[in-house]
């Protein structure tokens, strides 16, 4: 077997186990999902579970995939707490770790999110977050946490159930922080692990799905208008086009479309997005079929074709996750 490169560009001897895929930042796939048909589920969270998810709200999160975790235990978190804590320190000797701002003390949580699941096979979501308190503060002021990412897997038996024992899928990463934390988390991960890292970009096909499902929820009033962002192609400079719907009339036109409550077909994905932009040629002569659908932004969540998400409402945390783990999977088989 081929000997397989680390974070830092160098290579290492092969250990004899598969090798999943590309090191940690150095390709940017674009994810191909091509579903006949999709179950979105129904809000199922208790006022328990939305506490203790909050934080993960009207946040932005980079999204990344990962390759399958060789030897990862939930029962080492502790250990793992410590190792990355460790890494830290050594990267900071080498100026690595150290931000602009005094952030010079860095503590490191490893901890489980048990309610972040699909079904009772899942493996339970994995938060991982950096703390540091300012060189300038007192002693006993609190931490403040400046970097967060959390390993994920909703409804991903396609991938698990045809992993070896020692292998734990959690395909799905979001990060909220800087690049530098980024790069030092991801690396320790991938040496540790035997696993690779990969940015989740979504394709115009992905984001017109997104703005189909979300737009069918509903959710609570007053709620944000469902805006698609279009990026003009072929132009000496970048021009975009939004394109805003009242809520209530987007739901009424896919409440129209809809055959099956809470079932997504392909065809009526098509059939609300020709909706869309015949409208739109009538009023303003544009043909957005000749665009790019680069950004969704829904009641529910906010996507970008840059891989970058925003979760609005709790009670859909799951769904929207269920989804982004089939993306995720779908980059790395």
């Amino acid at each position: 077997m081929e000997s397989a490169a680390d974070g830092t560009g160098q290579s290492r001897p092969s250990t004899g186990r598969p090798s999943w895929g590309l090191p940690f930042g150095r390709a940017h796939g674009r994810s191909a999902l091509s579903p006949s048909s999709r179950l979105f589920p129904a809000p199922r969270r208790t006022q328990e579970d939305t506490q203790r998810t909050a934080f993960l709200l009207r946040k932005q999160w980079a999204l990344y995939s990962v390759t399958p975790m060789y030897r990862f235990s939930e029962a080492h978190l502790r250990d793992y707490s410590r190792l990355l804590s460790a890494f830290f320190a050594a990267e900071k000797k080498k100026g690595l770790a150290v931000e602009i701002g005094g952030e010079l003390d860095i503590k490191v949580s490893v901890t489980s999110l048990p309610d972040l699941k699909g079904s009772d096979r899942d493996q339970a979501a994995i938060l991982v977050q950096l703390s540091s308190r300012s060189s300038a503060s007192p002693k006993n002021s609190e931490e403040k946490v400046v970097w967060s990412g959390w390993f994920c897997c909703v409804a991903g038996d396609e991938l698990s159930e045809n992993l070896p024992e020692a292998f734990t899928c959690l395909p799905l990463f979001l990060v909220n922080g800087a690049d530098s934390y980024t790069a030092i988390v991801g690396t320790w991960f991938q040496k540790t692990f035997d696993c690779c890292f990969r940015r989740l970009s979504l394709s115009p096909f992905n984001l017109s799905w997104m703005a189909a499902m979300w737009t069918g929820c509903k959710v609570d009033k007053p709620a944000p208008a469902t805006e698609l962002v279009f990026s003009v192609p072929h132009l000496p400079h970048p021009l975009h086009i939004s394109y805003a719907i009242n809520l209530e009339d987007a739901q009424a036109l896919w409440d129209t479309i809809q055959k099956t409550p809470g079932e997504i077909t392909q065809k009526e994905v098509d059939v609300f997005m020709d909706c869309l932009y015949s409208h739109f040629y009538r009023h303003f002569k544009i043909h957005l079929s000749a665009t790019k659908l680069v950004k969704v932004s829904t009641a529910v969540a906010t996507a970008h074709c840059d891989g970058i998400i925003k979760f609005r409402q709790s009670q859909y945390l799951t769904g929207v996750l269920m989804l982004l783990t089939e993306l995720a999977i779908c980059q790395i088989q």
